[in-house]
């Protein structure tokens, strides 16, 4: 017969193997969707120089990942935007990262509730 400390302490235990598993599911999702998003990015930025479409890089800070343009980041807003040219008009938008982020987000919120168990 089990005491009630005893089953107090294997409930705690058993919390504590499911915390660390969905973390380490919640992490590789983060590191799945943030490769699919890089690379999803590589292919739909408009080409211009190719810099631009080469530079998108995955950056780690602690939890996070953070998807930059590593070679040109000054173009992102203009790109996405559109922007005011010097003689006059406007230069067209060309919405790549939104669309990009939307898809790379549904597929990380999947993710996770599968690893919830959800």
């Amino acid at each position: 017969m089990t005491s009630v400390d005893n089953l107090t302490q294997e409930i705690i235990r058993q919390l504590r193997v499911y915390e660390a598993d969905v973390r380490l599911e919640i992490e590789d999702a983060g590191k799945v969707v943030s490769k699919n998003l890089v690379s999803r990015l590589k292919t739909t930025s408009p080409k211009l120089t190719g810099d631009y479409r080469k530079g998108w890089r995955i950056k780690r800070m602690g939890n996070k990942f953070i998807i930059h343009n590593a070679t040109d980041y000054q173009l992102t807003h203009l790109l996405e935007k559109g922007h005011a040219l010097r003689q006059g008009g406007r230069a067209p938008a060309y919405p790549h990262i939104r669309p990009a982020e939307q898809e790379a987000i549904t597929d990380y919120v999947g993710r996770v509730e599968r690893a919830l168990g959800s």
